[in-house]
């Protein structure tokens, strides 16, 4: 059960590093990130993920243009005992520098969706508060999760075209987590989890000429906070700047709140405000208007076939594209978004991403039923 990296002074147990702590079947650690022009022209995300006790790696990849269709590459495979082999068919995720750079490549295959795209550091590593929710007994997640902002370079392709993604333009968030969380196929033999009764989530990493700020929110179907957390950090024009990546000087929030309108007969937002509240008590109110919309199951969230942590084989490659426009906003598949938005407090403006998930009955939105819409 030995790997490379038994080779380095990194054990947490008396187990080589393939054997996890814990022995719960959803483990996982992944790498995710989104790019996204300044003007909204385009959006992208990754989401590169080992599941050791499932045997699963995975790789979703997805690409919109504004006005265009949604394109997704799918790929999966029995998950290597050695964690630096991070390919899968086509697809290659390199860890250039920890901290500082990536890179992925996507061959040329059946799909016609390739890219070849550097991803470079902006500000340090920032880690979020821990998340742990339970069923009862048991714990459905646990898990650790730092957030970084950057840039990419490079080229993607795609059934309608080509993009050329430039440094200068192209903005980037890293979300790199790990620990439990319930994914992929339902145990068997078992009762199942106990069903959500809702929740209101937002995650707004945005992005302004000389810092970030970033506020997660998620509260139950009651408005109950279950998890809050904001903090103000420095953004790097020239990466050489970003000394040590492990250390942001972030400012961290006391509070933070969202309040959101939605587009008439979805869960969709038209506008969102964001309240950044520091610890003396100050209120930095951020307007977030939408310019471009990516369905997250084009990345795995809730998709009925390519959701994370499913087994398909042990080499699988498959791809799609549809219309984000034309999906039905109130599918339960179709309910997660992010959305590229345009920034302004009043004195600055900015650019970044608005993720957002209103779901089941809610409180806080006044939805009364699972079904209610704005």
């Amino acid at each position: 059960m030995l790997n490379t990296l038994d080779d380095y002074p990194i054990h947490q147990t008396s187990d080589p590093i393939a054997i996890p702590a814990s022995t719960d079947r959803n483990v996982y650690d992944r790498a995710w990130y989104n790019g996204y022009a300044a003007d909204g022209s385009y959006y992208f995300g990754l989401g590169f993920t080992f599941y050791p006790h499932r045997n699963i790696l995975e790789c979703h990849f997805s690409v919109v243009e504004q006005g265009g269709r949604q394109h997704c590459f799918y790929a999966s495979r029995r998950a290597p005992i050695e964690r630096t082999d991070l390919a899968i068919g086509p697809v290659r995720y390199e860890i250039v520098e920890p901290m500082r750079q990536a890179r992925l490549v996507i061959d040329d295959n059946a799909s016609g969706i390739s890219c070849d795209l550097t991803y470079t550091a902006q500000t340090a590593a920032i880690l979020e508060p821990k998340l742990i929710f339970w069923s009862g007994t048991r714990k459905t997640r646990d898990s650790s999760r730092f957030t970084q902002f950057g840039r990419w370079q490079g080229t993607i392709r795609h059934p309608d075209g080509e993009i050329r993604v430039d440094h200068t333009v192209c903005h980037a968030t890293k979300d790199r987590s790990w620990g439990i969380r319930a994914l992929g196929e339902a145990e068997g033999g078992a009762p199942p989890i106990a069903a959500s009764k809702g929740m209101f989530f937002v995650w707004a990493p945005l992005i302004w000429d000389d810092h970030v700020t970033h506020a997660l929110i998620y509260d139950d179907g009651e408005g109950r906070p279950l998890q809050r957390a904001g903090f103000v950090a420095p953004r790097f024009a020239d990466p050489a700047d970003l000394l040590q990546p492990t250390e942001g000087g972030e400012d961290h929030m006391a509070d933070v709140r969202s309040r959101v309108r939605y587009l008439p007969g979805t869960r969709l937002a038209a506008h969102a405000e964001v309240d950044m509240v520091d610890g003396a008590g100050n209120t930095r109110t951020i307007h977030c208007d939408p310019i471009l919309k990516f369905q997250m199951k084009g990345l795995g969230y809730g998709h009925p076939a390519w959701g994370q942590g499913m087994w398909h084989g042990e080499l699988a490659i498959e791809h799609e594209s549809f219309d984000p426009n034309g999906v039905d906003p109130l599918a339960r598949e179709n309910m997660h978004v992010q959305q590229v938005v345009r920034v302004s407090d009043g004195q600055r403006t900015g650019i970044g991403v608005f993720e957002h998930i209103c779901s089941g009955p809610n409180k806080q939105a006044g939805f009364k039923t699972a079904t209610d819409a704005g």
